[in-house]
């Protein structure tokens, strides 16, 4: 890798929404699926399917449950979904300390 690799950013983390949500559950130890929709300001249906892949890629953990008769899905980051959000803010902030003047 050299000093100034944009191709090493995490494509999986580099989409806005998958970031927002991350980033979210990095601060919550759990939430709702809603909360996390909410937060993100996004359709039930986009927000589904990006929590879909960063469960798949592990970065998220997903528990189903029923309260009141009613599902309900809760949210967390696993510790590799911290250590991904850790790479790529600081992969980013190598990419910002490499800027180069004109």
């Amino acid at each position: 890798m050299t000093d100034y690799d944009h191709a090493a950013i995490d494509e999986l983390l580099h989409s806005r929404v998958r970031l927002a949500i991350v980033a979210f559950l990095a601060g919550a130890s759990t939430a709702e699926f809603a909360a996390v929709r909410n937060a993100i300001k996004t359709t039930d249906g986009n927000a589904s399917v990006h929590l879909r892949k960063l469960e798949d890629a592990g970065y998220i953990a997903a528990e189903k449950r029923f309260v009141a008769r009613k599902p309900q899905t809760l949210y967390r980051l696993t510790a590799a979904g911290r250590e991904a959000l850790r790479g790529y803010v600081a992969h980013l902030e190598t990419l910002l300390a490499n800027e180069r003047s004109p």
